[in-house]
C-alpha cells in the first residue's frame, strides 16, 4: 500500500519513476492490475480538473469509481474525517482520493489501511498537480536541470506553489517567485515581473485565490492584470522557447488575458491532458508491490 500525500516524502528516483509511467500512459500504454477495484473520490472542496481527471484515470484503468457527496453525508452530522474514510474502507473500497481544506489532513488518518491519494490539502500540498506540471516540463525540455522557472502570483495561499518550489529545487531547477509582495512568503528568491518575462524558461501563473484571503487584496483585478498579468504584449517579450503554465482554474483578465490562454506558448491545455496520465501513474503506484 502506497499513500501519496507529499512529494517531499518521495525520492527523486521515485518521482522520475512516476513520470516515466505517466509518459507511458500518455503514449498508449495500458495496465489491468487494478481492473475491477473500487475507489471513492472524496472532495471536501470544489474541484473540476483534479476531481474529474482522477475519475477518467480510474475509468481508463477499469476501476469502479464512486463520488462522495459531502452535502448528503454524515459529515453534516459531525462525523470526523477519519470515521468517514474508515467507513469506506470497511464497506469494501480498495482506495481513496481525498481533497480537504485542512492543511496536513492526512496526519489524522493513521489506522486507514487502504491507499489514499491526495487531491490537495489546504494551502500545503498538491502532489498530483505538481507531478503533471513536471511531466509537461519534461515533455517540453527533456530534463529539469538548470531550467529557470518563475511562479507568479498568490504564493502564500497556493498549495501548487509550495509543492512545486520544493520538488523543482530538488530536481535542479532555478526557482523564483514574483507578483504582489503581499503574496510573497519567501519560499524562493523574488524577481521583478518584467525580469521574469524576459529571462524565464517557464512562467507559471497562479490564480488569485479570493476565497482563501484573510484580508483584502490591495490591487483591483484591473490593476493586477496591468502589473502582473500575461498579455500578448508580454508574451512577445518572452524567450523564443519559453512556455506559460497555469494549474487552473484561471481568472481571465486578471492573471492572464483571454488571447494568451491558448496561444502558441501556452501549455495550459497540455497540463490538463497530462493530469489523466499522471493520475493513472499515481494509482498504479498505490496498488503496486
Amino acid at each position: 500500500m502506497k499513500n501519496l500525500f507529499k512529494l517531499s516524502e518521495l525520492s527523486i528516483e521515485e518521482i522520475h519513476s512516476i513520470l516515466d509511467e505517466a509518459e507511458g500512459f500518455a503514449n498508449g500504454k495500458t495496465w489491468d492490475g487494478v481492473k475491477g477495484k473500487k475507489i471513492a473520490n472524496l472532495f471536501f472542496e470544489p474541484s473540476t480538473r483534479t476531481h474529474y481527471s482522477f475519475i477518467v484515470a480510474e475509468q481508463n484503468l477499469g476501476i469502479v469509481d464512486t463520488n462522495f457527496n459531502t452535502e448528503a453525508s454524515s459529515v453534516k452530522k459531525g462525523e470526523t474525517l477519519y470515521d468517514t474514510l474508515k467507513t469506506f474502507e470497511m464497506i469494501g473500497f480498495d482506495g481513496l482520493v481525498v481533497r480537504h481544506p485542512a492543511n496536513n489532513y492526512f496526519k489524522q488518518l493513521d489506522g486507514i489501511n487502504i491507499p489514499i491519494m491526495s487531491g490537495g490539502d489546504g494551502t500545503g500540498n498538491h502532489p498530483t498537480q505538481s507531478l503533471l506540471d513536471l511531466l509537461t516540463i519534461k515533455q517540453e525540455f527533456g530534463s529539469f536541470e538548470g531550467l529557470k522557472i518563475a511562479i507568479v502570483g498568490d504564493i502564500r495561499h497556493s498549495r501548487v506553489a509550495h509543492t512545486n518550489i520544493e520538488v523543482m529545487k530538488r530536481l535542479g531547477m532555478n526557482v523564483f517567485v514574483s507578483g504582489p509582495k503581499e503574496f510573497d512568503d519567501r519560499s524562493a528568491d523574488y524577481l521583478e515581473f518584467e525580469e521574469v518575462i524576459k529571462e524565464m524558461d517557464i512562467i507559471m501563473l497562479l490564480r488569485v485565490q479570493y476565497e482563501r484571503h484573510g484580508y483584502n487584496m490591495t490591487l483591483s483585478k484591473e490593476e493586477y492584470h496591468a502589473e502582473y498579468g500575461i498579455t500578448m504584449e508580454r508574451v512577445n517579450q518572452m524567450k523564443d522557447e519559453a512556455i506559460i503554465m497555469h494549474p487552473a482554474p484561471y481568472n481571465r483578465g486578471t492573471e492572464i488575458a483571454d488571447e494568451v490562454v491558448e496561444c502558441s506558448k501556452s501549455r495550459i491545455m497540455k497540463q490538463m491532458a497530462n493530469g489523466v496520465y499522471t493520475r493513472m501513474a499515481v494509482i498504479k503506484r498505490a496498488f503496486s508491490e
